[in-house]
C-alpha cells in the first residue's frame, strides 16, 4: 500500500482519513439526533460531551483532508465519466468538507455562548459570555448543516454505486 495518492489510486492516508470520517458520522449523525430528544440529564450531558470530542475529531480529520488534497495528487476519473458528473462529483466533495466544518463550527459556537466547556483535545476553552440569540442561529446551522451532509452522503453513495453496479467502473478499488 502506497502512502501517497497515484494516478490509479488513493495512498494509505486519504483512505485511512476517508473512512475514518466515515465510521465516526455512522454513529455522530443518530447520536446527535437522539440528543434532540433527550431531556437534561447527567446522561445527556455525557452523551452530548463524547459526541463533541467526537466532532472536534471530525473536524480535525477534515481539516487534514483538505490540506492533504491540496498537496497529493487525486487519481484519474474514468474516461466512462462525463465532463458534468465530474463536476458535480467536484461539488459534492467540497460541500460535504464545507458540511462538516459548518457543523463542527456551528457546534462549538452554540456551546460557547452557552457557557459550556469546549474540549479541543488539547485545551478546553470556556467563555464568560452569554448570547442565546446567537446559540439559537448555531442551533439551527447545526441541525441545516446536518441535514445537508446526510444529502450529500446520500448522493455520494449513489453516485458510488451507479459507477460500480452499472458502469462497471472500479470506483470502490481507488478508495479501499
Amino acid at each position: 500500500m502506497k502512502f501517497l495518492n497515484n494516478e490509479n489510486k488513493y495512498g494509505i492516508v486519504s483512505i485511512l482519513l476517508h473512512w475514518i470520517t466515515f465510521l465516526i458520522l455512522i454513529f455522530q449523525i443518530p447520536i446527535g439526533f437522539y440528543l434532540a430528544d433527550l431531556e437534561f440529564s447527567d446522561f445527556k450531558l455525557s452523551v452530548e460531551n463524547y459526541h463533541s470530542i467526537f466532532g472536534i475529531i471530525i473536524f480535525y480529520i477534515t481539516l487534514l483532508r483538505i490540506i492533504w488534497k491540496f498537496i497529493n495528487v487525486s487519481p484519474l476519473e474514468s474516461n466512462q465519466i462525463a465532463s458534468w458528473q465530474s463536476i458535480i462529483s467536484k461539488i459534492n466533495h467540497w460541500l460535504l468538507y464545507f458540511s462538516l466544518l459548518a457543523i463542527t463550527v456551528s457546534g462549538i459556537v452554540k456551546k460557547l455562548l452557552s457557557g459550556e466547556d469546549v474540549n479541543f483535545l488539547f485545551t478546553s476553552v470556556t467563555l464568560d459570555y452569554f448570547d442565546f440569540e446567537i446559540v439559537e442561529i448555531a442551533e439551527k446551522t447545526h441541525v441545516s448543516a446536518t441535514i445537508l451532509l446526510i444529502v450529500l452522503l446520500v448522493l455520494h453513495i449513489l453516485a458510488v454505486l451507479y459507477h460500480h453496479i452499472f458502469l462497471k467502473d472500479p470506483i470502490l478499488k481507488k478508495i479501499s
